[in-house]
């Protein structure tokens, strides 16, 4: 049975009040809440096997070398991979899309072509702009819709013999559309291009299976879904990582080391150079242990009634506007009064103790699109309740009243 109330009692944050009133937390499409579960993991790490992996002989070594490796076993379950070695640590999303752009780099050439998506946060555009400009290819789009839907028509006329790699998301973080990206790989196949498919948005409300999706790339971040910051997970399918040159130089992705010539680890050992993130590593995997234990159908499922009630109530506010209305999507709701700046919103709703997140969201083309500033994003995961939508609803009515 999903109890709401009995899995805030694992979240110590949603206990405390700010401005003198009860913490309305709402801004989980930019990073979501700790649960203990996973900080008694951080505190057990550096309380009792605090130490650097793989190269050391010492027990403590060995413990940290297990815990962190087993994360990483986790992890490739949890998204079905082949092997445990396609799973890359990185710092996050951005770093793995970075990675895969840097990789690019020594195979594309002036004449093949990039495609990305109207809906993409600026981590999923900047690095393939700068990719075409060190190799000469050509970023192309795939339009969107009034309702914040990719046009897939569009999307077929773009692809051709050209097309080297399309790069989309599986959920927009403005909109909360959630994309046909099971169509957008095989199509890409098609045409004999890769796919990295930016899942940051989607991995806290849904548990991906990269073979059944037979994507090439997948990437998120652990942050999104109730791990720590700073940490995060490339998948990739063993024969593009193999390909692929490494992103960084140093220590723990050598084979060998001479002043004439280096010789590289192999997978996943080649992209992670550097002691890493041990302890964000293992925490990763203990929030994925979380999450699965409440069960991602049934987060699925009582998030989806958070949306549509949330979206009932704040619909009935006379000159407020949703942008984002696909009818796949997931718990986000942007909007904006009318006449009213989303900054000046987002301000009184935090004198409220209610958490939004406010501007366009590193998404700028969605708004330029819609010829907004941006909006006010109320994001919801699976420990917010009814009770705070209520809050939220009168909050933005508070607003209105003072700022009309």
């Amino acid at each position: 049975m999903f109890n709401v109330e009995h899995i805030r009692q694992d979240f110590p944050i949603l206990h405390r009040q700010v401005n003198g009133k009860p913490l309305v937390y709402l801004d989980n499409a930019a990073t979501s809440q700790t649960p203990q579960h996973v900080i008694d993991a951080i505190v057990d790490y550096y309380s009792n096997y605090n130490a650097n992996i793989h190269r050391g002989v010492h027990s403590l070594s060995q413990e940290a070398t297990d815990a962190y490796e087993q994360a990483r076993l986790k992890i490739q379950k949890h998204f079905n991979a082949k092997f445990s070695h396609e799973i890359i640590f990185t710092s996050g999303t951005t770093h793995g899309i970075n990675l895969v752009a840097n990789g690019f780099s020594s195979f594309l050439k002036k004449g093949d072509e990039i495609i990305v998506s109207a809906l993409e946060h600026h981590s999923n555009i900047v690095p393939w702009q700068m990719l075409c400009e060190r190799s000469g290819a050509t970023l192309k789009v795939i339009p969107m819709n009034l309702e914040g839907e990719l046009i897939m028509s569009e999307y077929d006329k773009l692809l051709s013999a050209n097309t080297k790699l399309v790069f989309v998301n599986h959920i927009s973080n403005a909109l909360g559309t959630i994309n046909p990206i099971k169509y957008i790989i095989d199509e890409a196949h098609k045409v004999g291009a890769a796919v990295l498919i930016d899942g940051a948005q989607s991995c806290p409300h849904i548990k991906p299976d990269v073979q059944a999706l037979d994507v090439d790339f997948y990437v998120t971040s652990a942050h999104k879904m109730c791990g720590p910051t700073g940490e995060g997970m490339l998948y990739g399918k063993e024969e593009w990582l193999n390909k692929l040159p490494p992103y960084q130089g140093g220590g723990e992705m050598i084979d060998q080391v001479t002043f004439e010539k280096t010789t590289y680890a192999g997978l996943p050992h080649k992209f992670e150079a550097g002691t890493p993130n041990i302890c964000g590593g293992i925490a990763f995997g203990a929030a994925i242990d979380y999450m699965n234990g409440i069960g991602f159908d049934a987060i699925a499922n009582y998030e989806h009634e958070l949306l549509e009630y949330a979206t009932a109530k704040l619909s009935e506010i006379e000159g407020l506007k949703i942008y984002g209305t696909s009818k796949q999507k997931t718990s986000v709701i942007s909007f904006n009064l009318e006449g009213i700046h989303p900054y000046d919103v987002g301000t009184i709703l935090d004198k409220l103790g209610i958490a939004v997140r406010t501007g366009h969201h590193c998404a700028q083309p969605i708004m330029d699109f819609y010829k907004i500033p941006g909006t006010v994003r109320a994001s919801f995961a699976f420990y917010n309740t009814k009770e705070e939508v209520d809050t939220l609803v009168a909050g933005v009515k508070k607003a209105k009243m003072m700022l009309s």
